[in-house]
């Protein structure tokens, strides 16, 4: 199967960034990729925010914006998937070309701008999806919403009985001014709000918040505060950066936000930081950089306790889960631990 998949990602690589992602989805749907089910074993079986994970590597948001893909998503190897992010109302988001893959630098940049089918048809999907896969959705905001704080309330009350966890998403910098909701005045209430709604749900559901990299030791520590305050279940560290520190492609300076490789360190450091600021007392998902089972286990050990990829996948094929999850089973027995939570946080200041 290996090699009929290099063939397909050479293809792939050859066509627009945003038709072959399209392509890939449809491949999914219709049963043409990698399928080694559940992968799992007493070592990576672990469990965030009271969610019971068969492994800690999930597929972070972006990926299948619109739930599209779940049935082919659910048989690929992952512990969970997180799907969208949604918005209330659909939108067509920011104009094409809007995808660049940089191929010399493993990375690419992305300024969507939360293009999905709205939470009705998202709702709708996610109502018939597969129940044996953790699987959560990621909230987003209409760009011209009056009030962009309720519409991630809105989303979670008719998207919330269909999913097993939400996240908040402030942190993509494609939506003008979203960011601005991570300022601790703006995310309190913002939380608060979302909080409120999955307390009426008849069955309440975990609440992630998921951060941006590009944030002041300040805005950190604030961010920390406040969803500890708000009771939040797990922050997400972190989503894409507008930094193009040391890029070679010639699509370096594209605008929007930068995934895969050149964010590794720079995600990892953010999530030790966390780590230490909230001790321990709030799960952590890495994200960002992931290629390897040696990258996966560096998030662990700064401080993740679970970790997702999306862009790796571009390069490496949907192949790369379960190969990361056996060579992540294996140091995980290399260095002596009984299970993957022992290994959480263990080399935290090494990236401090």
């Amino acid at each position: 199967m290996k090699w009929l998949e290099r063939i397909g990602l050479t293809a792939l690589r050859r066509m627009d960034a945003e038709a072959a992602h399209t392509l890939a989805i449809r491949a999914l749907q219709l049963g043409l990729t990698p399928t080694p089910g559940p992968i799992t074993s007493p070592r990576l079986r672990t469990s965030v925010a009271g969610l019971e994970l068969p492994n800690p590597v999930g597929l972070a948001a972006g990926f299948d914006k619109n739930a599209n893909a779940l049935q082919g998503l659910s048989r690929s190897g992952f512990g969970f998937l997180e799907i969208g992010a949604a918005t209330p109302r659909p939108q067509p988001g920011n104009p094409k070309p809007r995808l660049f893959r940089l191929t010399e630098d493993r990375a690419a940049i992305n300024r969507f701008g939360f293009n999905n089918d709205g939470m009705e048809a998202i709702a709708d999907r996610l109502s018939h999806r597969p129940l044996d896969i953790v699987t959560g959705l990621n909230l987003g905001a209409n760009k011209d919403s009056p009030d962009r704080a309720a519409d991630f309330a809105q989303v979670l009350a008719r998207c919330g009985a269909h999913i097993d966890f939400a996240t908040v998403n402030v942190s993509s910098p494609n939506t003008e001014k979203l960011r601005d909701l991570q300022g601790k005045a703006a995310l309190s209430a913002l939380l608060q709000g979302v909080m409120e709604v999955r307390d009426t749900l008849e069955r309440p559901i975990p609440v992630f918040l998921k951060i941006a990299p590009d944030l002041s030791q300040t805005d950190l520590a604030e961010i920390a505060a406040v969803a500890l305050e708000a009771r939040v279940d797990a922050i997400i560290a972190t989503n894409t950066t507008l930094s193009r520190d040391g890029l070679r492609s010639p699509h370096r300076d594209q605008a929007g936000g930068l995934s895969g490789a050149p964010l590794f360190e720079r995600s990892t450091r953010v999530l030790a930081q966390l780590s230490q600021m909230t001790e321990g007392t709030l799960p952590l998902i890495g994200v960002g950089g992931i290629a390897s089972a040696e990258q996966a286990y560096a998030k662990i050990l700064a401080g993740a306790s679970a970790v997702q990829l999306y862009t790796a996948l571009v390069f490496g094929g949907l192949s790369l889960v379960a190969d990361i999850l056996h060579g992540l089973d294996r140091l995980l027995a290399r260095d002596g631990f009984d299970n993957v939570a022992q290994a959480v946080g263990q080399n935290r200041k090494d990236w401090l």
